[in-house]
């Protein structure tokens, strides 16, 4: 038993694949969009309890069309505990120690500097500087 709106379904799926512009001459003219390749991760500092790493990234592009690669922090201690990774922090800068539970990164967007912020580093909570 072959319900009645089956054939009528195949029929307009087939006839809008027909009808569709095959022109590859176009897709190979038009430009990549600009993608980061994705580095390894990168020891940026050590404490004498933990390691800091720059691990994810993003490609920022300039007002004027530079661009730069922000990447995120990652704490990782010296026994087997899972990483603590920082949110949303995107940064160029290596992070600076405050103190033994503390360190200190800039945010960036498309290659500006913004908002500096202190890292819990039990917890990878950033909280702005005021």
């Amino acid at each position: 038993m072959i319900r009645r709106g089956l054939p009528l379904l195949l029929v307009a799926l087939l006839g809008a694949c027909a009808g569709e512009d095959r022109d590859d001459s176009a897709r190979e003219q038009a430009p990549a969009p600009a993608v980061a390749e994705a580095p390894a991760d990168s020891l940026v500092l050590e404490t004498p309890t933990a390691s800091v790493w720059h691990t994810l990234s993003r490609l920022g592009v300039s007002a004027t069309g530079d661009t730069c690669l922000e990447r995120t922090i990652e704490i990782r201690g010296a026994d087997s505990a899972p990483p603590i990774r920082v949110p949303l922090l995107y940064t160029r800068d290596v992070p600076t120690v405050i103190d033994d539970s503390t360190l200190e990164a800039r945010v960036y967007r498309d290659c500006i500097p913004g908002t500096r912020y202190r890292i819990d580093m039990r917890t990878g909570q950033p909280t702005p500087v005021r």
